[in-house]
C-alpha cells in the first residue's frame, strides 16, 4: 500500500468516527429532549394535585366554619 493510500484510509476513518459521534450527539440530545418532556409533564401533575389538595382544604374549612358557626 503507498503512502497515499494509507491517508486516505486514515482520513475515510476519522470521517466515519466524526460521523458516529454527530449521531451519538443526536441521540443523546434527543433523549435529554424526551426527559425534559417528561419532567414537565410530571410538573404539571403535581401543580393539578397540589390545586385540588388547597381547593379541598378550603372547603374543608368553611365546613368546619359552618359547622361552628351552628355549635
Amino acid at each position: 500500500m503507498g503512502r497515499r493510500e494509507k491517508q486516505r484510509e486514515r482520513q475515510t476513518e476519522r470521517d466515519r468516527q466524526r460521523e458516529r459521534d454527530r449521531e451519538r450527539d443526536r441521540e443523546r440530545e434527543t433523549e435529554r429532549d424526551r426527559q425534559r418532556e417528561r419532567d414537565r409533564e410530571r410538573e404539571t401533575e403535581r401543580e393539578g394535585e397540589r390545586e385540588r389538595k388547597r381547593e379541598k382544604g378550603v372547603t374543608t374549612m368553611q365546613k368546619e366554619r359552618l359547622m361552628n358557626k351552628d355549635i
